[in-house]
């Protein structure tokens, strides 16, 4: 089922989703997103730096630091319990989705969330 505050959900869900292939750093997750969405969304440090913090002090992402053409940065990789999230999130949103959709086409009696 949704929660009434779905949207907030929205960058965790994008942030587990691209992470789940490669590890990756803070700012290159920021760079993916309004890269993939077609800058649709568009998702600042602001945003996604709390979102990687709080995902990583949930256990759901595992961050270990590199030093790579002398920068040191931050990367963070998907864990089994942030897999096990992203799998949740995932169906959530696409159930909500398909709801969303049945609204926007007139049809009614979507199915409960």
């Amino acid at each position: 089922m949704a929660p009434a505050n779905f949207m907030t959900g929205v960058a965790e869900l994008m942030v587990l989703r691209l992470v789940k292939d490669r590890e990756m750093y803070g700012y290159e997750i920021v760079a993916a997103i309004r890269e993939e969405t077609g800058a649709v969304v568009r998702a600042g440090e602001g945003v996604i730096y709390p979102v990687l913090h709080g995902l990583e002090k949930d256990g759901a992402l595992a961050a270990s630091r590199k030093t790579v053409n002398g920068r040191s940065r931050i990367y963070y990789r998907l864990t089994p319990k942030g897999l096990r999230r992203l799998d949740g999130l995932a169906q959530d949103w696409t159930a909500l989705a398909g709801a969303v959709d049945t609204v926007l086409k007139g049809r009614r009696h979507a199915p409960a969330l």
